[in-house]
């Protein structure tokens, strides 16, 4: 199991800050060696991340995936605008100026913030989807420049197709490819104007994204409900991207709602360390949320976003911080007995690695359940055609429809599950740790936890294309073995790991993108010497799967 660090849940000493003046420089000045793995161009879940003093992130890897993305664009007759967007990370200021010389020299409109200012995540993906509403060409797309929650040295760069959402697997490969074909060509291919001439040329546009998403706001959320109850919000935006937007949302609604802070600092000086010693705006994290939580008395219900506010992470007087697990099985029960607007069929989404609890609610609710790998990917369509009502991650993002049952953003979006909490509480004079106290007691307390355990780039891959033959046991902590998976039972996808099931528990394991690990997933009703039976258990059984003598064989 993993080490908590001993500065966990305090503000990072002066010596952990980053020195941004030389993060930026390494940017612009160090040359990436695109012969080295750690160096390319590399898409996860949520785009290319990395950090310049890692020659992962530099000017030339924003150079090709930008020019990649253009080529991309023109082979597929996206003719739109593409709405771009920044966050607060130091390098993402960098990496924006970078990819909009290129955009301008391929003659893309390009609609940035209007004050230069910073973008949501969920605010790009509703400008792409408030302009290709009834369209089916001329389509537009975006590019969202940020790492999501991840340290302030790093960076991210994400596209977003038509459709709003994140960009799937073969869009993500395409680009990879090419960027990096790119950069082993000495970056010959790529077409770019100055920084002035690119910001006066006649294809950038200001966009307010702002008005857009706020005056939408009352379209997808109980706006009313919430400013007659008075209910007192803390909203803590965490120096991240919604800074302005918290503000506007309390001023327009005229709801009961403090902004803690509004301060922008590309250290993150403000925040306290992860549990692994990280500066790390991690909303789901007790150690990272420990500034908001000592405020828990001081509201009805506060929370708080990452840095790209796809995120959430609810904080309640009677709970603190609220596990992400226990908030999504909440908000699923509200939702779909509070939205008269949706499809009577509308599904609920969930991702493998989630907890058991929201299977349950489901049952209970009458709804099909759709169990997707991890990624938010796997909820777009659902969400575009409004067959999916809500789709939500381990890691605390998610979004839903309107309240008509339209599509409201197709990428995860923190501020609507910030301010459904608030509607939750303002309506029934409970708050969401209240009501998940009330699901306990239908249907048993679960306990979950992650651990990660070592694995070599040979096991992991061996991990990544298991079989449910090669696992030959039948019982697990006690329980007979129900399911065996390693493809999602909601759309037949591979999970990238194994997912083991029993009546009161189960196990998931899949490999680390990032480090030689594999992260092991577990949930028992049965309490947590039960969890930790199955987690021991889980890693024999792995263990024994991933052995050079099963690999032989």
């Amino acid at each position: 199991m993993t080490m908590v660090n001993e500065f966990a849940g305090k503000l990072a000493p002066t010596s952990m800050l980053v020195d941004v003046a030389k993060l930026v420089t390494a940017y612009f000045s160090e040359d990436p060696d695109p012969s080295i793995a750690e160096q390319k161009v590399a898409f996860g879940t949520s785009g290319h991340r990395g950090s310049s003093f890692k020659h992962s992130f530099n000017e030339q890897h924003i150079l090709a995936v930008t020019q990649a993305i253009c080529e991309y664009r023109r082979d597929n007759k996206i003719t739109g605008p593409l709405y771009l967007g920044i966050d607060t990370h130091a390098l993402s200021e960098p990496a924006f100026v970078t990819a909009l010389e290129v955009l301008a020299a391929h003659e893309v409109n390009v609609m940035i913030d209007s004050e230069r200012g910073y973008t949501p995540t969920p605010a790009i993906s509703l400008a792409i989807l408030h302009y290709n509403h009834g369209k089916t060409s001329g389509l537009s797309d975006g590019i969202v420049i940020t790492p999501s929650h991840n340290p302030p040295s790093d960076g991210g760069f994400k596209y977003n197709p038509p459709n709003g959402g994140p960009a799937d697997t073969h869009i993500t490969a395409w680009i990879e490819n090419r960027a990096n074909k790119i950069l082993l060509d000495g970056l010959r291919d790529v077409k770019r104007v100055g920084f002035e001439k690119a910001m006066s040329a006649a294809t950038t546009h200001k966009y307010d994204y702002l008005k857009l998403y706020v005056d939408e706001l009352v379209k997808v959320v109980d706006m009313d409900v919430i400013r007659s109850s008075k209910v007192h919000i803390g909203a803590d935006p965490l120096g991240g991207a919604g800074v302005a937007y918290w503000p506007r949302i309390a001023e327009q609604y005229k709801l009961n709602l403090k902004v803690i802070s509004t301060r922008v600092d590309p250290t993150f000086s403000f925040m306290h360390v992860d549990w692994d010693g990280k500066i790390r705006m991690d909303c789901s994290s007790p150690y990272a949320m420990a500034g908001l939580v000592a405020h828990k008395d001081s509201f009805d219900v506060a929370c708080a976003n990452d840095t790209d506010h796809d995120r959430h992470g609810i904080v309640t007087p009677t709970a603190g911080l609220m596990n992400p697990n226990h908030y999504l099985s909440v908000a699923i029960d509200y939702l779909f007995q509070n939205r008269d607007g949706w499809s009577k069929s509308a599904a609920i989404g969930k991702t493998l690695v989630s907890s058991s609890m929201i299977d349950r609610v489901a049952k209970k609710l009458g709804r099909k359940l759709i169990e997707v790998p991890v990624g938010f990917k796997w909820f777009v369509d659902g969400l575009v055609d409004g067959s999916v009502g809500f789709g939500g991650e381990e890691s605390a993002g998610a979004s839903f429809l309107r309240k008509d049952g339209t599509v409201w953003t197709t990428d995860k979006d923190g501020i609507i599950l910030c301010l459904l909490a608030a509607e939750i509480t303002a309506r029934t004079g409970k708050n969401p740790s209240e009501h998940y106290n009330k699901l306990t007691q239908q249907f048993g307390t679960p306990v979950y936890e992650r651990i990660d355990a070592p694995a070599n780039s040979e096991q992991k891959a061996k991990l990544k294309k298991l079989s449910p033959d090669e696992i030959t046991t039948t019982e697990l902590a006690g329980e007979k073995i129900t399911d065996k998976l390693t493809a999602a039972p909601g759309n037949g996808a591979a999970i990238g790991g194994l997912k083991v099931v029993t009546e009161n528990g189960w196990f998931a394991a899949r490999p680390s993108g990032t480090e030689d690990v594999y992260k092991i997933y577990a949930e028992s009703f049965r309490g947590s010497d039960h969890l930790k039976q199955i987690q021991k258990e889980a890693q024999e059984l792995v263990t024994r799967v991933l052995s050079p003598a099963a690999q032989r064989s």
